[in-house]
């Protein structure tokens, strides 16, 4: 454990973080797997209007640090291959 008042400060910030990062990365894959089932389904129009918030919770996580950009863009991308064959 840290002795520095900031040091201990930085571990509980640090785990705070983590859990909601954690819950964001959760939401971000439920949400993949919801496009994955309707795309099954063929449900054409539930399937486009989930992948756009799946595509804009992505972007959301990109710019707060969760996923790297080139992790989101390759998802992004499989699922619109995935949305267009269901189509």
């Amino acid at each position: 454990m840290a002795n520095i008042k900031s040091a201990k400060k930085r571990i509980i910030q640090n785990i705070k973080r983590a859990e909601i990062n954690k819950l964001r990365k959760s939401k971000i894959k439920s949400s993949i797997k919801k496009v994955h089932s309707l795309s099954l389904g063929k449900k054409k129009e539930e399937v486009s209007k989930e992948f756009l918030v799946v595509e804009s919770e992505l972007a959301k996580s990109v710019s707060r640090g969760v996923f790297k950009s080139n992790t989101a863009s390759r998802i992004i991308s499989r699922l619109s291959k995935k949305v267009k064959l269901s189509n």
